[in-house]
């Protein structure tokens, strides 16, 4: 079989990062793990073609070679897997998908014309795909209520990657998150039991991106990485003399709940392997709310002494917030702006409550008829969009507060100085200690863009960007590259907030910010 593996293009968006990757001569942030591992189950014999269409495209000798198309999405991805789908009908290719948005939405991708959709897991439902293509069956659905065992999980193909075009490699050690959060599909996907790989595989795969030449930073992509917090020792006390033995190659991140600053061992052990950030989902310092979406284990201890303790062993804390849940009350964005000023955290994911298919938060808005069909995440997937049921308070407040909210946390100023904060307060273990590696060969080209761009172009704050430079370098030149990656990122959200910013209007018809009237063009809002 001759198959066309294609990865969707991914729109704007805020971990898009697309003037950072352009300035520093990348295509993309983290390649696409889950159809990798999707190359590693199909056949050997089977002859493979993939691009991420984040760094590449297929050419038209590509659709005439290939029998099959298969695809891998998420919901942000929609456009470009639809319009993959109908191409491929077009041709007369047949059309095998999954990933998280298919999964889902399976609807979507039958609509759109696929034949065969591979949903849930791969390990368990690729089989069942392979066995109806060898019975000459020419569509179906193919899914698992169970889980499999991802010990048995094969290495994703990253020798099919264009390694050089990304700003980080990746790896996957667990699925599942053993939380309940009311909004999350995480669980709905992945369920509550955290499924761990073993240390020797993860191992192995870190070798394997070594011998392709990667040397930079690694985002471990698991949605909770300390779910397991037995396993994920046993991983990091065999990581830590591999990283040795190898002189230090990568520097890694990784996602995590809050409960990370409970746990003394751990916050070391992660030090000592050289993790230098985690992103952790904070959602709102309002209590209340917290309770209501079941996000207990932040409601625990001060939010506040967590994000403080984990910068004291040495991590950059990147960070998710939320508007709009249930009986929220006036001001809670401002509330979220005073908390990350607090913290210093440098780059908050402010964004607004949406109701994801299946989850605990649809399940119950459908039972009370607040659901509202043809807006929402499933239509553009990204954080600025409204919400995709009637909140219970007013939609245009909370747009207003979103948009003020993010365009005050990265007004230029404002985030470059919460950038030097958090790279001062992050606690160094050695003096030799890399805490963020660039890609192989990008360093020197990010510094001169930033210094073109921040040093010299950006008057507002050109003086701020060489004094806070000079006290890093006089300080703490051990976060250096932290500090400039910061810098670079920073690129894309002051773009990303005018976005932001225009998305919300189109959307209410007229500026939050401005109450201004878009022309000719009513307002979604008469529900509300």
């Amino acid at each position: 079989m001759k198959a066309l593996l294609l990865y969707p293009r991914f729109p704007q968006s805020f971990w898009s990062y697309d003037r950072a990757m352009k300035m520093a001569g990348l295509k993309a942030v983290i390649p696409p793990l889950g159809i990798l591992t999707v190359a590693a189950l199909l056949p050997k014999d089977w002859e493979i073609r993939f691009y991420d269409r984040n760094v590449s495209l297929e050419t038209e000798s590509d659709w005439e070679w290939c029998e099959i198309v298969i695809l891998s999405a998420m919901l942000v991805q929609k456009p470009d897997f639809q319009a993959l789908i109908q191409n491929a009908v077009r041709l007369g290719k047949k059309v095998a998908v999954g990933g998280p948005y298919p999964t889902s939405v399976p609807q979507d991708a039958l609509a759109a014309g696929a034949d065969h959709l591979i949903l849930d897991e791969g390990e368990m439902t690729v089989p069942q795909f392979l066995e109806a293509l060898a019975q000459g069956e020419s569509g179906g659905i193919y899914r698992s209520i169970d889980k499999p065992d991802v010990t048995t999980s094969p290495m994703p193909r990253f020798d099919l990657l264009q390694i050089n075009a990304y700003f980080m490699m990746a790896i996957q050690f667990s699925r599942g998150c053993p939380f309940n959060c009311e909004f999350c599909d995480i669980i709905t996907l992945y369920g509550r039991k955290p499924r761990t790989k073993e240390p020797r595989q993860a191992l192995a795969e870190l070798q394997a991106l070594y011998d392709l030449g990667w040397r930079g930073s690694l985002f471990i992509v698991d949605d909770n990485f300390i779910g397991n917090q037995r396993n994920v020792k046993r991983f990091l006390r065999e990581l830590i003399p591999w990283v040795k033995q190898h002189n230090y190659p990568f520097t890694f991140m990784t996602e995590a709940s809050v409960n990370l600053a409970e746990d003394d061992e751990l916050l070391e052990l992660m030090a000592e392997a050289r993790f230098y950030a985690v992103f952790l989902g904070i959602e709102t310092p309002d209590q209340d709310s917290l309770h209501l979406t079941k996000k207990i284990q932040n409601t625990r201890n001060s939010l506040i002494d967590a994000c403080r303790k984990i910068n004291q062993a040495g991590l950059l804390i990147y960070a998710g917030f939320i508007l709009g849940f249930d009986g929220e009350r006036v001001g809670a964005g401002e509330r979220i702006q005073v908390f990350v000023e607090q913290t210093g955290i440098p780059q908050p994911m402010l964004g607004i409550l949406q109701a994801l298919p299946n989850t605990a938060l649809w399940n119950r808005l459908q039972k009370e008829q607040r659901l509202i069909e043809g807006i929402g995440i499933t239509e553009t997937g990204d954080q600025n969009t409204l919400m995709n049921f009637c909140p219970t308070r007013p939609i245009a407040e909370i747009a207003k507060e979103y948009v003020e909210g993010f365009w005050m946390l990265y007004e230029p100023s404002d985030y470059l100085r919460r950038c030097f904060q958090q790279c001062l307060s992050i606690s160094v273990q050695n003096s030799w200690q890399q805490t963020m590696k660039l890609p192989l060969d990008k360093g020197l080209r990010v510094f001169i863009q930033l210094i073109w761009h921040q040093g010299l172009r950006h008057r507002e704050i050109r003086g701020q960007f060489w004094r806070q430079l000079w006290i890093i370098l006089q300080r703490k030149p051990q976060v250096l590259n932290m500090y400039l990656g910061l810098c670079l990122t920073g690129e894309h959200f002051w773009e990303y907030r005018i976005l932001a910013r225009e998305r919300i209007t189109q959307q209410l018809g007229y500026d939050p910010l401005t109450a201004i009237l878009l022309p000719e063009q009513a307002p979604v809002l008469a529900r509300s």
